[in-house]
């Protein structure tokens, strides 16, 4: 009777893991579907135009996805050797390990040995729980052997490899390689590659970046682990043991120019790309990196500039007259709130419309707001070019008369007569004065005598060329009345630095995944004028420069053309100009739209940020072009000592000579 109950007993012990097993697969649903149909979410790389990178955009977990093809042996080698060395053998669950794993564990009274294959640990970090539970190790072995009869060896070790967690923020070998030694795959070297596949057993201890010594540890025990199975030779083993690789310690986003990576979300957006954060996207950009750090030092340096002297100011100690900028100082403010004034600056190529730096604030951390492209403001005398260059192309020139003097217009609003009584910035009047001298020293009253002269209704038809929207349909149009971002108003600028034709700015290039362009820039131009009409007002915007209230933007070395602007008690200031090849705007001004301080003029805090920034172009670049180039068809006089250019649409003025009554051109 014992011995038939000792039977039945060890019967029952026998089938008991089985009857176990039986349960478990008749209770429980085993859906493989995320496993057999992998995709994880992946990282989108954003570059600039050299392809070094801007950022990387992710939601939850930092993924590079490497298909196996891209997945060096060696790294498949030393995975195996260190994790699971019979992983080609068996079908998913090693049973020799787990039942000598259990008998070490019942010596020893506790869990020291585990027996997961690789299988298994893939379908814990994907499927199933850490929680540490018989059922759940039952589950595991379950998905570990259905798994093996859909997918091959090569297929869960590409899923292994792709989804594992490697520390420091890394999901994915590819991911590690990446962020620990800035590699590519297949560069890494042996050791690189031991460090790497020692990780995923503990990557907090094992991390390279907190734990060096430790994590070399156990790399050398990959290393050896590999030489003992005879799957690499001695010279191999005795120059991994040997080697110290360097390891970076980045962010997770290593995001390098955050305004820029804002507005490539908000554009793929709008190309209806709603997964760009997720969808492991390649996006190649038109920023110019060592321009885009040098827009944001230009723009920080004369931030600070501006609140020195600001504070010089108010320390009663007033800067020398030589610093006076030709500009309206403004109405007597001097109680300003300095916490409020930001900047913003915007770089591009007007040729091709490639935006080559963006920044929107001084300080991103403090105010993400881009101010460059949503940050609508006055841009003021920089709006005067537009109306110039209508006058140019009716037919005056830089040596056509203008009247400088004072008028009142009278206008009604909401059935009250009103009257408008516009001033010059320096308070005094010329009388008559050349349309370049009026525009170089930006001269109001001239430019409303001008549109006066023009009309308006022949002006606003003539501005429907540029696609400018929301133009006040008054007089008020003279000063820049106006609202526009920095980088609409770079935009509107490109008529004149390209030439005659205005070209839309672009900031993407183009949006890859696998291989496969989503994505491509669609280039827009609009012809304005002709090149000669748009090379004299060139020559008047250069002259603003080098002796107008632009003065604060020359650079020596390289010709410079420009238009300061400052709106009325110094809310605004800008400065639009541009050199043969690049355009750069620049604005400043309190958020909330308060005047800055009294002194802070277009030409006295943005003109040296674009000098700055300009610069930097030639340091950067000295190969740059440096001179403008003057068209053929303009011809070159020089009228009362001041040198001048025209073409067959703004001819030279007729004078009247004494011994002649017959009027003739002046050449």
């Amino acid at each position: 009777m014992i011995k038939k109950s000792l039977f039945i007993a060890a019967l029952l012990l026998l089938l008991l893991p089985f009857a176990v097993v039986g349960y478990f697969l008749t209770s429980y649903e085993y859906d493989i579907t995320p496993l057999v149909e992998y995709k994880p979410s992946t990282t989108t790389r954003i570059y600039d135009k050299n392809g070094e990178k801007i950022a990387n955009l992710f939601e939850e977990n930092h993924r590079y996805y490497a298909p196996f093809e891209e997945i060096p042996p060696r790294a498949i080698e030393a995975l195996l050797a260190i994790e699971d060395t019979i992983f080609f053998e068996h079908s998913g669950v090693n049973f020799d390990a787990i039942f000598r794993a259990i008998v070490k564990d019942i010596q020893a009274r506790k869990m020291v040995e585990g027996a997961s294959t690789i299988t298994q640990q893939l379908v814990k970090n994907v499927l199933l729980t850490r929680e540490k539970k018989i059922s759940r190790k039952i589950k595991e072995l379950i998905y570990s052997l259905k798994i093996e009869t859909v997918l091959t060896k090569e297929q869960i070790l590409e899923r292994y490899l792709n989804e594992i967690y490697f520390g420091h923020g890394y999901y994915g070998i590819k991911t590690a390689a990446d962020g620990y030694f800035h590699k590519e795959l297949k560069e890494l070297s042996l050791k690189e590659i031991a460090i790497l596949v020692g990780l995923p057993k503990a990557p907090s201890t094992y991390a390279p970046t907190k734990n060096y010594e430790i994590s070399m540890g156990r790399a050398n025990r990959v290393v050896a682990r590999m030489y003992e199975l005879g799957w690499i030779d001695q010279e191999s083993y005795d120059k991994a043991i040997k080697e110290e690789p360097t390891v970076y310690d980045d962010t997770l986003t290593q995001n390098r120019a955050p305004f820029v990576v804002d507005e490539v979300i908000r554009q793929a957006k709008e190309a209806g790309i709603e997964d760009i954060k997720r969808g492991g996207y390649e996006v190649y950009t038109t920023i110019d990196l060592k321009l885009q750090f040098a827009a944001q030092d230009a723009l920080k340096s004369a931030y600070d500039d501006s609140l020195a002297r600001i504070a010089k100011y108010r320390d009663n100690h007033p800067v020398t007259e030589e610093e006076e900028d030709e500009e309206e100082s403004g109405n007597n403010t001097t109680d300003v709130n300095t916490s409020q004034l930001n900047g913003a600056m915007v770089s591009i190529n007007p040729h091709s419309g490639d935006i080559l730096a963006l920044v929107g604030s001084v300080d991103y951390e403090k105010s993400s707001y881009n101010r460059a492209t949503q940050g609508k403001r006055q841009p003021g005398s920089a709006f005067k070019p537009f109306i110039y260059q209508v006058a140019i192309d009716l037919g005056y020139s830089g040596a056509s008369q203008l009247i400088d003097i004072a008028r009142t217009y009278k206008y009604e609003k909401n059935g009250e007569e009103l009257k408008w009584q516009p001033k010059n910035y320096e308070a005094n009047y010329k009388g008559l004065i050349s349309l370049r001298e009026s525009l170089t020293h930006s001269r109001n009253l001239a430019t409303i005598n001008l549109v006066n002269e023009i009309g308006l209704t022949q002006l606003l038809k003539e501005f429907k060329k540029f696609g400018i929207k929301s133009l006040p349909h008054d007089m008020s149009i003279s000063l820049g009345t106006i609202s526009l971002s920095p980088l609409e108003l770079a935009k509107y600028y490109t008529s004149f630095a390209n030439g005659g034709i205005q070209i839309e700015p672009q900031l993407i290039e183009k949006i890859e995944r696998k291989g496969n362009t989503l994505y491509k820039r669609f280039d827009r131009k609009r012809f304005i004028t002709e090149p000669s009409q748009a090379f004299i007002m060139t020559t008047i915007l250069r002259d603003v420069v080098q002796k107008g209230t632009g003065r604060k933007a020359r650079v020596k070395g390289i010709e410079l053309a420009g238009k300061t602007g400052t709106t009325n008690n110094n809310v605004d200031g800008w400065f639009a100009g541009y050199s043969p090849t690049i355009e750069t705007i620049v604005w400043f001004g309190n958020d909330d739209n308060t005047p800055m301080f009294q002194k802070e003029t277009g030409g006295k805090i943005a003109a040296p940020a674009f000098a700055r920034y300009y610069e930097e172009v030639l340091r950067l670049y000295p190969q740059v072009q440096r001179k403008f180039e003057k068209p053929d068809e303009v011809i070159e006089a020089n009228i009362g000592g001041v040198t001048e250019y025209f073409s067959d649409v703004s001819k030279p003025p007729r004078i009247e000579e004494k011994s002649k009554s017959q009027e003739e051109l002046l050449f």
